[in-house]
């Protein structure tokens, strides 16, 4: 079907967009699988690089819940990707209709909880710290730990912080209570004289822990949400994010109205 140049552009415009992700939704959710499948494999690999910070990440327990995570993502790529690169290249009216629909969705539900995040702020700091509490319930120590444990030293160790609001969040978690021995704090909270090994700097820290050797009485959400805030990046990523997504929401519409009419002139 002959088009002017306008609908060529924005079709073809529409059809590279949503085949970069396409392809990039495809490696995701690829590697996704092959980690579901196979970790051991990846572990092996893994433990050629000699890094201390990368064999944090070779926990069965790790690469497992981040199998998951990808399938997830490449999974919702791949299918919105389809339906938007499809839809282009076949001129379907029904395909791009559908397309467009759930990226008007998925902007609204943007808008929506980001309205209710403003609007209801300490609502939602309530509800965040009760979600973060759930997480630090199975912190453990050892070598078999989970995603969420690492998260939690990567997070204090980088950030100087310990906990959500203090030291004592730990308490809520009975791998810690139960592993602790004698120590007060986990590692990650102490000043550390090396992150990627949270090795502390004063060896009696997790036993006796002061402000001068740890961060125990500072709680991490407090922290990290100054630093969110001081971000100007994340909010331009944001913004940008969004127009991107108005435009190809514009995109899949209006060649809509424009396969129609062509359709109709055809006729």
């Amino acid at each position: 079907m002959v088009f002017d140049c306008g609908v060529w552009c924005a079709k073809y415009l529409l059809c590279i967009f949503n085949f970069i992700f396409f392809v990039l939704g495809t490696i995701i959710f690829g590697v996704g699988l092959w980690l579901a499948v196979d970790k051991h494999s990846l572990i092996a690999l893994l433990k050629l690089v000699e890094s201390e910070r990368i064999e944090q990440f070779t926990q069965p327990q790790v690469i497992e819940q981040l199998a998951y995570v990808l399938l997830v993502i490449g999974a919702i790529m791949f299918f919105m990707s389809f339906l938007g690169y499809l839809g282009a290249m076949r001129e379907s009216r029904c395909l791009l209709s559908t397309y467009g629909t759930f990226l008007i969705l998925l902007l609204i539900a943007e808008i929506v909880a980001g309205g209710l995040a403003a609007f209801y702020k300490d609502k939602v700091r309530a509800e965040s710290k009760n979600f973060l509490q759930t997480t630090i319930t199975s912190y453990s120590l050892g070598e078999n730990v989970d995603a969420t444990s690492l998260m939690w030293n990567q997070l204090m160790g980088n950030f100087g912080c310990c906990g959500i609001s203090d030291y004592r969040d730990f308490e809520a978690s009975p791998a810690w209570v139960s592993g602790k021995g004698n120590r007060t704090i986990p590692d990650a909270c102490c000043m550390l004289k090396d992150v990627g090994k949270l090795v502390p700097r004063d060896e009696d820290c997790t036993t006796n822990p002061s402000d001068s050797n740890s961060f125990y009485k500072t709680g991490c959400y407090e922290v990290f949400t100054e630093w969110l805030i001081q971000q100007r990046e994340l909010i331009i990523g944001v913004i940008v994010t969004g127009i991107v997504h108005l435009v190809l929401i514009i995109l899949a519409f209006a060649l809509c109205k424009a396969f129609a009419k062509y359709n109709d002139m055809r006729l």
